[in-house]
């Protein structure tokens, strides 16, 4: 099946065919005829499987061939910045040529410049909840004319903490309109889906906990030498495009800080770096400038970045679904890729859990050159120590229940 069968406006098509979409992908095939009808779609669908795609075609083609007043006919709600960036190149990648014009509305840096935008008269906004009611509290749009909302990654916007502020939004919305909700996970946003949708037509995906292209394996090893550990990994030359987890904020800025003193490219990006740094960092990544990027968890929601050759887990993340979308930036579009996790002692027990979800045993590598019984030289930091503590007490309660 070709995007011709859609039957999308020939721009549309000129569009996808510049992008060098060559076939739909299945939340693709599974979602464009349904919302090409005005019906609601409530879709399970990650990161990398074309989603954006999925609802932008037939929200594009609706605008084309309709009226188009002065306010905004079409809201994406998205949790992250980069994503409202990512959004937002999308369409207009897939709006060349057709007029119709889409902002980015995100916290983080000045209300001018999107002010400004929106007084302008836009057709799509694609916002985080948070800044896009900043802009209504000051009258900078209205929702008199929407047409369609769409809530992108709605488990992590609940994740986040935003359900009030979707809550806020929708009801300042016209109840005649299609609604687009995606989710990695349904079973979190269900009770959401039923507040917002209307006889939504699901749409899931069958897929797979990991593509079979990720070659994944564990690295036993004690905190305090984490860091010799992944400069020595990183002396291998095919680790070109590095993509490094860490849990917290102050670990990130410290992991970039000891790379760059080892004389190795790296940028950072979470949650208190400002815009401009955050933008910066990841083109410096996407375009080879930095071979490693240090990110958290709710920063790295977004980045869509093809070629990444690795993903470290430098730190375990807090739930076994963070693993899966976490490698999952590596090994996409069929390509090859490695993911590599750090495990301490006190991490034994999630990374057994994650094995069960694998359904497989994870090898287990050390690396030559390391003494794995040198003692720590200092007094481990407040983030080991929290996760030595909660490590412990989990132990004590399941030693109690049994």
């Amino acid at each position: 099946m070709s995007f011709t069968n859609f039957n999308l406006d020939p721009r549309l098509l000129k569009n996808v065919q510049a992008m060098e979409f060559e076939t739909p992908t299945p939340i693709q095939h599974a979602t464009i005829p349904a919302a090409l009808t005005g019906q609601d779609i409530l879709g399970s669908a990650e990161t990398g499987t074309g989603k954006t795609a999925a609802y932008l075609l037939p929200i594009l083609h609706r605008l084309i061939n309709s009226p188009r007043p002065r306010r905004p006919r079409v809201l994406v709600l998205v949790p992250t910045r980069e994503l409202a960036l990512q959004v937002a190149e999308q369409a207009k990648q897939l709006s060349t040529g057709t007029g119709l014009r889409s902002v980015a509305v995100y916290g983080g840096v000045s209300l001018g410049n999107q002010e400004e935008a929106l007084r302008r008269g836009v057709d799509i906004v694609i916002a985080t909840p948070g800044r896009l009611l900043d802009h209504v509290e000051r009258r900078n749009l209205g929702f008199e004319d929407l047409q369609v909302l769409v809530l992108d990654e709605a488990d992590r916007m609940l994740d986040i903490g935003f359900l009030p502020d979707i809550r806020r939004v929708v009801k300042m919305l016209p109840k005649e309109r299609q609604t687009l909700l995606f989710s990695a996970t349904l079973q979190p946003i269900i009770n959401l889906a039923y507040e917002v949708t209307r006889k939504a037509v699901r749409v899931e995906v069958e897929k797979k906990v990991t593509p079979d292209a990720i070659e994944q394996a564990f690295f036993p090893v004690p905190e305090h030498l984490k860091m010799q550990l992944l400069k020595q990994l990183l002396e291998d030359h095919d680790m070109d495009s590095v993509l490094i987890f860490s849990r917290t904020k102050h670990r990130a800025d410290k992991i970039v800080r000891d790379l760059q003193r080892a004389k190795i490219n790296a940028a950072v990006i979470h949650g208190n770096r400002s815009q401009s740094q955050r933008v910066a960092a990841l083109e410096a990544f996407r375009h080879g400038k930095s071979r490693v990027l240090v990110a958290t968890d709710i920063a790295a929601r977004g980045i869509d970045v093809e070629g990444i050759s690795h993903v470290i887990n430098y730190d375990m993340p807090m739930q076994v679904e963070d693993y899966v979308h976490r490698i999952g930036r590596t090994g996409r579009a069929e390509a090859d890729g490695q993911a590599f996790t750090f495990v301490t002692p006190v991490d034994e027990a999630l990374a057994r859990r994650i094995e069960a979800v694998m359904k497989k045993k994870l090898p287990r590598r050390t690396m030559d050159g390391i003494d794995y019984r040198t003692p720590a030289a200092k007094i481990p930091d407040a983030d080991a120590i929290r996760r030595y503590v909660e490590a412990n007490r989990r132990k004590a309660i399941g030693a109690r229940a049994g």
